[in-house]
């Protein structure tokens, strides 16, 4: 059953890709979700607090050097790349700033299950978003802000108070469990990543389906530019990680990393705080929700062929 599950859980960027082109298909497939998106991302997160016990910070003492490293590229590399990508791409501006918001977002859990399976270093990618999550709290509102300019008024206290809504309040819940109801959390475990990617799967489905029209529109664009966006960050957090001369497990974990973003909380920040009052419409959710498909397709054929290449098989080591 648990092989199953985990199976399940691995075909993540599929249910993703399936969901968005069911909700092309026919939009008001996933109308209902609508509702739930904020609390399906809090399910996301207390799935990763359960994870994390108070022994796994004390673990980020034991390799604090690539833990700063995927931290500082993850913070610094991805919203200066979004920030480029926003503005040469010729993007209407709500568009632009999704690319902004989710570009400044932490890495997601997803990008865990790709380092389970490229066979990275698995401890280190969940000290690595476990560390970028709770960073994401103050630095997400501050770069979005500074980054989006004058393109929208930006209120960085509700992107705050938002993020700690739905990050740091369902994290720390799930530690709290994960200490207090040590049985209750072992049978909810091996289910927590395909609840996730489920969750994630309907968010962006119904993002796309909202807007179904649009996406169609700049379809073009925006694939290339949120594409751009990803394969940029997989490849100059791999790059970044070799030139300070880490071994190869660690330049894989830090390209899978800087990579993948918590595009299920962009949606979310997005919705809350972008939604054109006039129109009830979210553009700058879009960006987002492609986000999670062009990442874990990405992430996915990068693990498949770094699990063909064992470490040991590559010519500089």
């Amino acid at each position: 059953m648990v092989r199953l599950l985990n199976l399940l859980a691995n075909l993540f960027p599929v249910w993703v890709l399936v969901c968005c082109a069911a909700a092309l298909w026919h939009p008001p497939l996933f109308e209902w979700f609508g509702p739930y998106i904020v609390y399906a991302l809090g399910v996301i997160m207390l799935g990763m607090g359960i994870t994390l016990s108070a022994g796994d910070f004390a673990r980020v003492l034991e390799m604090p050097q690539p833990i700063l490293l995927g931290f500082l590229a993850q913070f610094s590399i991805m919203p200066l790349l979004g920030w480029t990508i926003a503005s040469t791409f010729g993007l209407p501006t709500d568009l632009a700033v999704g690319i902004i918001l989710v570009s400044c977002c932490p890495g997601g859990t997803a990008s865990n299950v790709v380092t389970y399976i490229a066979r990275a270093n698995l401890a280190l990618s969940l000290l690595m978003t476990m560390c970028s999550t709770f960073g994401a709290i103050l630095l997400t509102p501050l770069l979005t802000k500074w980054l989006v300019g004058e393109r929208l008024p930006v209120d960085a206290r509700g992107l705050f108070e938002t993020t700690v809504q739905v990050v740091l309040l369902p994290v720390v819940a799930g530690i709290v469990l994960h200490h207090l109801l040590p049985r209750l959390v072992k049978r909810i475990t091996p289910i927590s990543p395909l609840v996730s990617v489920i969750a994630i799967a309907l968010i962006c489905a119904n993002i796309i389906g909202r807007n179904a029209e649009l996406v169609i529109a700049y379809s073009g664009q925006l694939v290339v530019a949120v594409g751009a966006l990803h394969a940029g960050g997989f490849a100059l957090g791999y790059v970044a990680a070799r030139l300070l001369g880490y071994d190869e497990l660690i330049r894989r974990t830090v390209s899978i990393e800087v990579g993948m973003q918590n595009s299920g909380l962009g949606t979310v920040l997005a919705t809350e705080h972008f939604t054109n009052p006039q129109t009830n419409v979210c553009l700058a959710a879009v960006p987002c929700a492609i986000s999670a498909v062009a990442h874990s397709l990405i992430g996915s054929v990068l693990a498949v062929w770094w699990r063909m290449r064992p470490v040991g098989d590559d010519a500089d080591e």
